[in-house]
């Protein structure tokens, strides 16, 4: 973790409900500045919902997040502008080139044309794709487009970058090659929050993890630190421990 102590999203108290369903209750965690954190859980624990509420995508029921500082309600305009986010479904045009996905998002982002090809270019070089930047998306592997998506949502230098399930689908050296990258952009600064069922990769890549079920946060820590106190080897034991339930990926 490469944190000064400053806070990049604070989440107090959140709460969703979708009818009478609860979806998130009164969940509260803090991600520090430069830290690599998961939001771990089974299908349906309020992972996706959390992250939908930080990146201003839901309003919430109750509570309070902020993202970069801003307030996720009051301020949504500003968090917008301050995050990255990978979803789990892919957000490449299959059509499009490398190059011609990562100009498309430079416009979304109004950066000026030269600014917006120097830009690609830094980040196709380090995510590795710069001898890909004229293949056609649809032709790439499922582990190069995932780092194309990457290289995408950094476009805007992010102060945070959030990822939903980032590896789902991909073989085992994909998802490693993916995890180096994602150390990368973590080396230069950027703060990331991930949801993921691998507690492999949790335990791999996160600083410290937020273990949720049935809308609650259950357990937080460093992987390292919660497997102590758990008397535990794994993650995967330490969530079991913590929820009475296994991880169905």
């Amino acid at each position: 973790m490469t944190s000064s102590g400053e806070v990049a999203v604070e989440v107090c108290g959140l709460t969703k409900a979708f009818g009478p369903t609860l979806a998130l209750d009164e969940a509260t965690f803090d991600v520090a500045r430069g830290e690599i954190f998961g939001l771990l859980g089974p299908n349906g624990a309020g992972k996706t919902t959390t992250m939908r509420i930080l990146l201003t995508l839901l309003k919430p029921s109750a509570g309070m997040a902020k993202v970069a500082g801003h307030d996720v309600t009051k301020d949504p305009v500003q968090v917008r502008e301050r995050v990255g986010w990978v979803p789990q479904e892919h957000a490449v045009d299959p059509l499009l080139t490398v190059a011609e996905n990562m100009a498309f998002m430079g416009g979304m982002y109004h950066l000026p044309p030269r600014a917006a090809r120097r830009r690609s270019a830094q980040l196709l070089e380090v995510a590795g794709l710069a001898g890909h930047r004229d293949k056609v998306a649809r032709d790439l592997s499922g582990g190069t487009r995932r780092k194309l998506e990457l290289a995408m949502s950094l476009v805007n230098v992010p102060d945070v970058l959030f990822l939903d399930e980032p590896t789902v689908g991909l073989d085992i050296t994909a998802r490693r090659d993916l995890w180096s990258y994602v150390r990368q952009i973590s080396r230069q600064g950027t703060t990331i929050m991930l949801t993921t069922h691998y507690l492999e990769e949790a335990d791999a890549l996160c600083d410290r993890v937020a273990i949720i079920d049935r809308g609650r946060i259950q357990e937080t820590g460093a992987p390292g630190q919660l497997k102590i106190t758990y008397g535990a080897t794994t993650l995967d034991e330490v969530f079991l421990a913590a929820t009475g339930q296994e991880l169905v990926a």
